[in-house]
């Protein structure tokens, strides 16, 4: 039997707009398949091993807990995340965790808070909130219609990519990384980043497909591909949704 290990860092404070639903949403989409799921909780002064964690998830939080656990993040955690980045375990990072780990944050008043730096983007306080409803086309994500995602974003921190780093998605409704380039979430090895809460997974179940059979093939060599499952509901909301928010 496989078994997969996923890591909710920081559940405790990362945790805005029901982001556990995608903690959720991989474990089920497991299990249905017979696959072997455990979930470690790892927060403030607790160890990470980036060796013992197949999956890693960081979800959203508001700025008052990302100066609460930034410390932790950067003198206890650091040298580990990078280890298990550069050792291409699959992250999804939601929002917050989108922006931690980047270079810095600049915020409204100028100062720029030093982040884990695992991926080269940056992320500067804008004037204006960017909330609503998300639309984004991701290429060769294997997911009705035409690799599109569904979420909802609400931020005011507007992210840019630098060199080393692709897009996650083109918005084909909504604000995305910054409102300006027309590019969603950043992409690097197996690293996912995003600004879709809401729960991403559950509404996605093709990207969800996506990280578990990324989190299998690299540590089962063996390892072909997932059984399907009945995903119609799922697909029909989404495909509902998009034609609402795109006029489609």
């Amino acid at each position: 039997m496989y078994q997969i290990s996923i890591c909710h860092l920081y559940p405790d404070l990362l945790n805005l707009y029901g982001d556990h639903g995608n903690i959720q949403a991989l474990r089920k989409r497991m299990e249905w398949r017979g696959i072997d799921v455990s979930v470690h909780s790892v927060s403030l002064g607790e160890p990470f091993d980036p060796e013992a964690h197949d999956i890693v998830f960081i979800g959203g939080g508001q700025d008052y807990e990302q100066d609460i656990l930034l410390n932790d993040l950067l003198n206890q955690k650091k040298e580990a995340l990078f280890h298990a980045v550069e050792g291409e375990t699959v992250f999804l990072c939601i929002c917050g965790g989108y922006q931690l780990m980047g270079r810095y944050i600049k915020t409204g008043s100028g100062r720029e808070m030093e982040c884990l730096g695992a991926l080269n983007h940056w992320t500067i306080s804008g004037d204006k909130r960017l909330i609503g409803n998300l639309v984004f086309s991701v290429e060769g994500l294997k997911q009705q219609p035409d690799g599109y995602i569904v979420g909802f974003e609400n931020h005011s921190g507007k992210t840019y990519l630098g060199e080393g780093v692709t897009p996650l998605g083109k918005v084909v409704h909504g604000f995305g990384n910054n409102g300006e380039d027309g590019y969603e979430g950043a992409r690097y090895k197996n690293v996912y980043c995003t600004y879709s809460h809401g729960s991403l997974l559950p509404k996605n179940p093709g990207l969800a497909d996506e990280l578990i059979t990324l989190a299998l093939k690299r540590k089962y060599p063996d390892f072909v591909s997932l059984q399907p499952l009945n995903d119609s509901l799922e697909t029909n909301a989404r495909i509902s949704l998009i034609k609402r928010f795109t006029r489609k």
